[in-house]
Order: C-alpha cells, then sequence, then structure tokens
C-alpha cells in the first residue's frame, strides 16, 4: 500500500551517502522533495535536468532536495556509472544510495522515477511516479510553498 498523505517523512538513515560525504542531517523546511532514481531508467535521465532546475529554482524558496539511487538491475549497481550521471545532471543536492532498499521501504516505493513532496510540518502533501506523475511535481512544489501556480 503507498504512503498515504499526511504521513510523516521517514528518517533517511541507512543510506550510503555518495554526497555530501559522511551524510546528511534533515532540516525542517518549508518543502522537501525526496526523488528517487536509477541509472537504467530513461525516464529518469529525461526529468532529471528539470528536477535539477527545479531544485534551483526553489532554494531559496526553501526547498531542499534529496536524491537517492534505486537500482532496478544489477547493473545499476555500477558506481562509476551513477557517479557520471550525478556529474552529467548537475546533482548537487544531497545523493544516497539505496541499494539495500532501506529507504524506498519506508516510503512504501518500489519506483523510478519517484517524488515525495512533504510540506513545513514534515507531513507527505504529494506523491508520483513516471513521467506522467513528474509532470504535476512542479505544481505541486509551488503549491506547498505558497507560490502563485
Amino acid at each position: 500500500m503507498p504512503m498515504r498523505l499526511g504521513t510523516p517523512m521517514p528518517s533517511l538513515e541507512g543510506a550510503q551517502w555518495l554526497q555530501p560525504a559522511g551524510g546528511v542531517k534533515v532540516e525542517p523546511a518549508p518543502v522537501t522533495l525526496i526523488h528517487f532514481w536509477a541509472v537504467s531508467c530513461h525516464i529518469c535521465h529525461e526529468t532529471m535536468p528539470e528536477v535539477s532546475a527545479m531544485r534551483d529554482r526553489y532554494i531559496e524558496h526553501g526547498l531542499q532536495t534529496f536524491a537517492f539511487h534505486l537500482p532496478r538491475m544489477e547493473e545499476d549497481i555500477n558506481l562509476d556509472k551513477i557517479k557520471r550521471d550525478i556529474d552529467q545532471f548537475n546533482m548537487t543536492q544531497p545523493v544516497g544510495l539505496d541499494h539495500d532498499r532501506v529507504i524506498a521501504e519506508r516510503f512504501q516505493n518500489e519506483y523510478v522515477p519517484a517524488f515525495f513532496i512533504f510540506n513545513a510540518n514534515g507531513e507527505l502533501a504529494f506523491r508520483a511516479a513516471g513521467d506522467k506523475g513528474f509532470a504535476k511535481v512542479e505544481g505541486k512544489i509551488r503549491d506547498v510553498l505558497g507560490l502563485d501556480s
């Protein structure tokens, strides 16, 4: 069963953080975007430039973004490929490896790409997967931030 709206944001502990080295400390924020992706996912690659653009566009409004690499197949655990994607797609947000699916299980997620938006109270305000779901992400970020849509 997918995570319900209003559910508190699960812990991000258990990921192997590629950046920043040593892990992250999750701070309360007006909006938190959790993004699951995989190197073998074509849709992930198509949406990644816009994920990075949204990260940059709304950071000054309080958006914090975390990306988790969730492998779909054996080739997805190739660290060189993951690092190439991070560089290619300008992923400056914290990036964690979730190769043991610890984070995905807490989020009740099995999809890539998948997007979870949490409000200032740390409650799930929106979740979506795939390209059709991604089309609604920016509008929901703007809604939760209280910006004109």
